[in-house]
Parts: structure tokens; sequence; C-alpha cells
């Protein structure tokens, strides 16, 4: 009969217990802050929304409101994406932040410069998928649309729904080098494991460029590509992170012996 753990006792619970809270109160600063960004979108929805329907793929698109919530839905759509965008950096602060304590003087310096890197990171994701994915998407189901003789009416939800049901996953993913980086340089990841994950990886990303892009091989190589290049850049940046992170500990037991 195997013994059972001894209970912790109380001078063990309480470093626990100080982390739960501590993590609670990042993720509610985090929180506030993409509350306060939804308010901030709502004033922005307007030229955004002016901005993507002249710079839509086709001339002079038509979008039409199918239901009275359209144009309500709508600009929390947009809201919820420039939140989106002002929360990514504060939100890595505030993980930095809680994973300080832990961290030395040299690998919090290094770490913090990855929180302006969430925002370029996003932003490039952002651009990528709606000058490159996008217009290839929409335009392989117009040409379809056109070969049935069928007449589009483009409903603004629809229309919308499509464009950041492309847009938001292609720009998380381009936050995958950092992520990764991040999590090798406080020693969570570490590259043995991002090969061991490899295949698994390819075919995840694989998958993904697969259904966000119209069923042609060029499309699919185009956006699928770019995603394992990016896992592959991240598994090179753990490699060196780690690396790092290694001497670092080595050089500290030194100092310690001597």
């Amino acid at each position: 009969m195997k013994e059972r753990p001894a209970p912790l006792r109380d001078d063990e619970w309480m470093p626990l217990t100080e982390h739960l809270g501590e993590l609670r109160k990042r993720i509610i600063y985090s929180l506030i802050v993409f509350v306060l960004g939804l308010v901030v979108g709502l004033f922005f929805s307007q030229p955004v929304f002016d901005y993507l329907v002249e710079a839509a793929p086709v001339d002079n698109l038509d979008l039409h409101a199918f239901s009275p919530w359209d144009a309500i839905g709508l600009y929390m759509k947009f809201a919820f994406l420039i939140s989106f965008i002002v929360a990514i950096p504060f939100a890595m602060f505030q993980l930095w932040s809680f994973v300080r304590p832990a961290l030395g003087a040299k690998e919090q310096r290094a770490t913090l410069q990855f929180v302006p890197w969430a925002l370029v990171m996003f932003l490039i994701g952002l651009a990528f998928s709606y000058f490159v994915v996008f217009p290839m998407a929409f335009l392989f189901t117009e040409k379809v649309t056109n070969n049935l003789g069928l007449e589009q009416t483009y409903g603004v939800t629809q229309y919308f729904s499509f464009l950041f049901n492309i847009l938001l996953p292609i720009s998380l993913l381009f936050e995958l080098p950092l992520v990764i980086l991040f999590l090798s340089r406080i020693g969570i990841l570490n590259p043995v494991i991002l090969k061991k994950m490899r295949k698994v990886a390819w075919f995840i990303l694989i998958l993904i460029g697969v259904m966000v892009t119209p069923p042609d091989v060029v499309s699919d190589l185009l956006v699928a590509v770019p995603l394992v290049l990016l896992y592959e850049l991240s598994v090179l940046l753990s490699r060196i992170a780690y690396g790092k992170r290694m001497k670092a500990l080595e050089e500290k037991e030194l100092e310690q012996m001597d």
C-alpha cells in the first residue's frame, strides 16, 4: 500500500498562495487594460471600417446589413481587434513582471526586450494576413461564385467575419517565435522538446495554412511555408536562449563554489 504524501506545512503553502495572488493581480490588470481598449476601440471603429471597405480586394464593395444587430456587432468586433492590439504588449509586460522575481538581473533585462516585440510581431502577422492571405482567399471565393453564375451579395457581418477569421489566427501565430524564446529564456522550454514536437507542430501549422487559404497548392504553400519557417526560427532562437541560460547557470555555480 502506497504511503500518502505528507501534507504541506504552513510555510510551504504561503509561497503558493502568494504566487496565485500575484498571478490573479496580473490577470486583473490585463483585463482592465483590455476593457479600456474596448472603449477606445469604439471611437476608432468607424475610421478602420471605412479604410477596410475602401481597400477591399474588389472595387465598389457594396455591403448589406441583414439584421438590426449587424452594425452593433461590427462595432464590437473592431473594438475587440483594436483592444487586442493595445493589450498584447501590456499582457506581455504583466507576464514578465510575474516571472521577474525568479530571474537573474541579466535575464530580467533580456526578457524585458520581448515586450515591445510582441506588438511588432503581431503587426507583422496582421500585415501578412491582410495584404497576402486575405486577397487570395477572397478573390478565390469571388471566382467560384462567378463561375457558378451567381450574383454576389455581401453581408457586412459575413464579410468581416471572413476577414477576421483569417487575420486573428495568423497574427497570433506570428507571436510563436517570441513566446517560445521567452519560455526558453526562463527555462520552461528547451530545443530538445521543440525538436520532438516538430512533426506535430508542422502538421498543425500546415493544417492551419490549408484551412485559411483557397484549395490550391500555390496558396497553401504561400501560407504554410512561412508558418513552418516561423517554427524553425523558434527552434533556432530557443537553442540560442537555452545556451545562454545554461552558461549563466554554470557561471553562477562557479561563483558560489569560489
